[in-house]
């Protein structure tokens, strides 16, 4: 199963999938054999697509394109998502981590800027595995960690040396909320303790001639009646991950998938809350996108 060769790392990452335990979930079932907990993938990644991406924020994208791989399944399954039919339906084929290596060069080739995992988290060892197998062939581009921001400190330390760019989304700062929307009470202390561990590692967005290089760049998703929630996040990465920190607080969020189950945001929304939200971003001094 484990291609060699490997590092120490990619080892013990693996080792975190029998009993599973890569993410807050720890599930706990045997992921190797092909058991399937909460992600719903198994003993393989599934790939949904591989190619180049130009509507991430602008220093992934450059000129080439971010070289996206959509990884279908995903450790938290929001009521709202908007790629539900690849997170909750898991859309495409498994690919073993020398055919996941070979998407990724593929994209270099094609002059990507980057390749960037969407929705990572519950394959990471495998992503790991790939990582190393296609930089013994030649990839130089950069790797993005494209996540949800449930992450384990644990599985995140793993990641060190193979990630160069976290792009996590940083959601709820209420329980109550990360427990409506996602079935996920601990999402709040679990992004934070992602989101400085991720900073620690990789430091403040580097970006060179339009281009990112290396660092941490989260987004942040405004939702209806969620201002509070929103001020506390942006708040919390000024004063604690660091001010200089580069976030794309986006507006898009639109009632898909079950949204419309949920009264309160079963609406867009609209731009006054959102203009709000990125004033307040602005006034904490953060790095806007």
């Amino acid at each position: 199963m484990i291609a060699q060769p490997t590092s120490e790392r990619i080892r013990e990452a693996y080792a975190l999938t029998a009993p599973c335990r890569l993410c807050p979930r720890e599930c706990g079932v045997d992921r190797i054999e092909g058991e399937r907990g909460h992600c719903g993938v198994g003993r393989l990644p599934m790939v949904a697509s591989a190619g180049p991406h130009f509507g991430e924020e602008p220093p992934l994208v450059g000129r080439g394109g971010s070289g996206t791989i959509f990884l279908s399944g995903c450790n938290l399954l929001c009521v709202f998502c908007q790629n539900y039919d690849i997170s909750h339906g898991l859309t495409g084929g498994e690919c073993g981590p020398r055919e996941v290596a070979r998407y990724m060069l593929a994209l270099q080739v094609r002059g990507c800027e980057n390749v960037n995992f969407v929705t990572p988290t519950h394959v990471t060892p495998w992503l790991m595995e790939a990582v190393e197998l296609a930089r013994a062939d030649g990839l130089t581009v950069p790797i993005v960690y494209n996540c949800g921001g449930y992450e384990s400190v644990e599985t995140l330390r793993l990641l060190e040396g193979t990630v160069d760019i976290y792009m996590p989304d940083a959601k709820f700062w209420s329980p109550e909320m990360a427990l409506r929307y996602a079935n996920a009470r601990d999402y709040p202390d679990r992004m934070r303790e992602a989101l400085m561990e991720m900073q620690r590692q990789v430091g403040v967005l580097r970006i060179d001639s339009g281009v990112a290089r290396r660092g941490l760049l989260v987004r942040h998703l405004v939702m209806p009646h969620a201002s509070a929630d929103s001020k506390r996040i942006l708040r919390f990465i000024a004063r604690d991950v660091s001010p200089d920190t580069y976030v794309n607080v986006m507006g898009q969020y639109r009632p898909m998938h079950l949204a419309h189950r949920y009264p309160e945001i079963a609406r867009p929304v609209n731009p006054k809350e959102y203009a709000h939200v990125r004033l307040y971003a602005q006034e904490l001094g953060l790095n806007l996108l």
